[in-house]
């Protein structure tokens, strides 16, 4: 061998041992890994289609937790290692332990994700009539661009509490015998102007009207007929009048379940990855981890959307609360305990889009196949409203997925000065628990349609599985 190949193979040895490498995915598992990640996104996308409302991703996660073995939290209860409990609050959020061999001296070990996804929601009178078509007002809840949501099918879901102390279900559009929704735009023939303004102006909150329906009662002199048949309709399928959409969380989701995207099937796209991405995973860790060396806990919670606020939300102290109970059944106090206890904050973060590069870092962001995708802070232009996890716990967490052999990347939320987020880790954070971000990449996030790679939500799993049991 030559002077300049013996330099070129030095060289490499130089660079293996001391640059980051970057490999996708595909490039580094078999087909043993890629069945398998297959196969999890299968169950993945049942979970998804089934929890379109945070209501309906607590019914699917307490039924799931009661297959596997897990039974209601009782604080009057003596629990041992290995034992399964979980708590359900308000039906919004819950909360899934599993005990430890060592309980909580050490501190618990959390995964946090959120189960509430941008959408519209009904306002309190939302029923109006307009030129002879019934119509719902709504009021867009999380961060959407409004323009993606006109022309598109859309389906109900959500609850109807009545006076009497009834609480009824409410789901149409999806079934493939129901009738959707939908919110009507201009032709272009018509729309020079709206073409002329800005995206913001030419799309407001109030413009979001969704038809409900075109048919009147059969009288033709009955005042708003349009309205009265619509609500005719809604009562005869639903028992229910008027005045009971004053207590109503009637939330209008995109209609139709998730599909694989791509000639290789390895996308899916679907509503509600964020954070339901990381929400099953989350969930899927925890059951998967028998009886771990230090107590565990999956918390699934609401409103992080809207900055986490209300008693369903990590503001509450329900999560503090739960971690108290289980450290003073063994006579610790919770913020020693909590003081011990590390997270990771189960959410996802921006893939990099080859449709816009021009917003993102291409050397600081994440990207779809390269697996799971960890922030060290989040947080807006100068990390405002970050959550900024210290060195010693980032490298903690580096070496957990490495022996692991977890595929996993470190990125920002796009280009400095144009992007940012939050997410509920600052609020972990403020208990005194050592806290970092980790999630699935998303594409086109925030939309009724987004999209992930099935690789990267089976890392995601891993990850958050051997966390659990390192």
């Amino acid at each position: 061998m030559g002077k300049k190949e013996d330099k070129k193979e030095q060289t490499e040895a130089l660079r293996s041992q001391l640059l980051k490498e970057t490999k996708n995915a595909y490039h580094r598992f078999g087909a043993e890994v890629r069945e398998a990640a297959q196969v999890f996104a299968e169950g993945y996308k049942t979970f998804l289609d089934a929890s379109k409302t945070e209501r309906e991703a607590v019914v699917m996660t307490v039924l799931t937790a009661k297959d596997h073995g897990f039974t209601e939290y009782d604080p009057s209860k003596e629990y041992k290692a290995g034992d399964r409990v979980y708590f359900n609050n308000h039906g919004k959020s819950v909360v899934l332990a599993v005990f430890g061999k060592n309980g909580c001296k050490n501190g618990v070990r959390i995964a946090a994700a959120h189960i509430d996804s941008p959408r519209l929601d009904l306002k309190p009178s939302p029923l109006y009539e307009s030129n002879e078509t019934a119509m719902f007002k709504t009021h867009y809840y999380g961060g959407i661009r409004k323009y993606q949501w006109v022309t598109r099918p859309l389906a109900m879901h959500g609850v109807v509490a009545k006076k009497d102390g009834s609480v009824v279900e409410v789901r149409i559009g999806e079934d493939p015998e129901d009738p959707v929704f939908c919110i009507s735009d201009l032709l272009p023939h018509l729309a020079q102007e709206q073409s002329q303004k800005t995206l913001a102006a030419a799309f407001t909150g109030e413009d979001l009207n969704i038809t409900v329906g075109a048919e009147p009662v059969e009288d033709p002199d009955a005042r708003e007929g349009f309205k009265l048949r619509a609500m005719q309709l809604f009562n005869e399928k639903y028992g229910i009048t008027e005045d009971d959409l004053l207590s109503a969380e009637i939330e209008f989701v995109p209609a139709g379940k998730s599909r694989d995207i791509g000639l290789d099937r390895s996308l899916i796209g679907g509503y509600g990855h964020d954070d339901r991405v990381c929400a099953y995973p989350a969930l899927q860790a925890i059951l998967a981890v028998p009886e771990p060396e230090d107590t565990i806990v999956t918390v699934l919670t609401d409103k992080e959307e809207i900055g986490s606020e209300g008693n369903t939300g990590l503001v509450a102290h329900y999560l503090e609360d739960f971690i108290a109970d289980l450290a003073e059944a063994e006579g610790l106090k919770a913020r020693h305990v909590l003081a011990k206890s590390t997270c990771l904050s189960a959410d996802v973060t921006a893939a990099f889009d080859p449709n816009y590069p021009s917003a993102f870092e291409a050397a600081n962001a994440c990207y779809v196949n390269h697996g799971v995708g960890v922030c060290k802070y989040t947080g807006a232009r100068g990390k405002g409203g970050a959550s900024d996890a210290n060195a010693e716990f980032v490298a903690k967490v580096r070496r957990i997925l490495d022996d692991a052999n977890v595929q996993w990347q470190m990125g920002e939320l796009g280009r400095v000065d144009l992007g940012g987020g939050g997410t509920v880790a600052k609020l972990v954070a403020a208990l005194g628990v050592d806290v970092l971000d980790i999630g699935v990449p998303v594409l086109s996030m925030h939309s009724p349609f987004e999209m992930i790679a099935k690789m990267d939500l089976y890392m995601a799993f891993l990850g958050f599985k051997a966390f659990f049991e390192a």
